[in-house]
């Protein structure tokens, strides 16, 4: 016969969620959807002076933690895992008012948590803007012949974050005339050549870019030599 597994090590008291129909031994009522085990005998919650205390479900760490910290008598509620062969838990037992303390500081918490995101979102959207507009700064100074409005548009989208590209990198944070460079040659392989419409027919991406680097070489140095209209 297999030994009884012992129930974990808890900061509380123990209470059983039954895989069995179980009753209890001092009031005889069940079956027991939990229990309080005493001299191995199953007692119903009422029985062990536990009944007035609520359930919480595992899965929110914090509501747990300040559960217990509020409530004057707690319990751990566990459950025995027939394929792992231990006892898992499965949550808390705790005061009805310490749970409703408890809710009431996480949605505090939870409300300063969405605050402080939108303040964060809104500092990076100006952040944002900034190094957008540095760039298309940086832009229109290395092609002063780049068409109106162009260089915001190939500014705004080489420095989406996390987006990867070359203005999300750290040569283009630092707004090097490489990077600019760079994305301007991507913007005008797209808009000024036909590379869309090659990779669209099958053409291999380097083949491709054999075929219209002649092509954009002669923007870049139209861009670069002649005043913006």
């Amino acid at each position: 016969m297999a030994p009884t597994p012992t129930p974990p090590p808890v900061g509380g008291l123990l209470v059983f969620q039954p895989l069995k129909r179980r009753h209890c031994a001092e009031c005889r009522g069940g079956p027991l959807s939990l229990l309080v085990l005493e001299e191995g005998a199953p007692r119903c919650l009422d029985c062990a002076d536990l009944g007035h205390l609520v359930f919480l479900p595992r899965g929110d760490t914090a509501l747990t933690r300040r559960s217990r910290e509020a409530s004057a008598l707690w319990a751990v509620v566990v459950r025995f895992n027939r394929r792992r062969g231990r006892y898992e838990r499965q949550g808390v037992l705790v005061e009805e008012a310490a749970l409703a303390l408890a809710e009431e500081r996480c949605l505090a918490d939870a409300e300063a948590r969405r605050r402080r995101r939108v303040r964060d979102a809104r500092r990076r959207a100006a952040e944002d803007l900034r190094f957008t507009e540095a760039f298309a700064r940086e832009i229109r100074r290395l092609f002063p012949g780049c068409p109106a409005g162009r260089a915001e548009v190939i500014a705004a989208h080489a420095s989406v974050r996390g987006s990867g590209r070359v203005g999300r990198s750290a040569a283009g944070r630092a707004l090097s005339p490489d990077a600019a460079t760079a994305a301007v040659r991507a913007s005008i392989r797209h808009t000024e050549t036909p590379y869309d419409h090659l990779l669209m027919n099958g053409v291999p991406r380097p083949e491709a870019r054999r075929r219209i680097a002649e092509r954009v070489e002669t923007v870049l140095r139209e861009w670069r030599l002649r005043e913006a209209a």
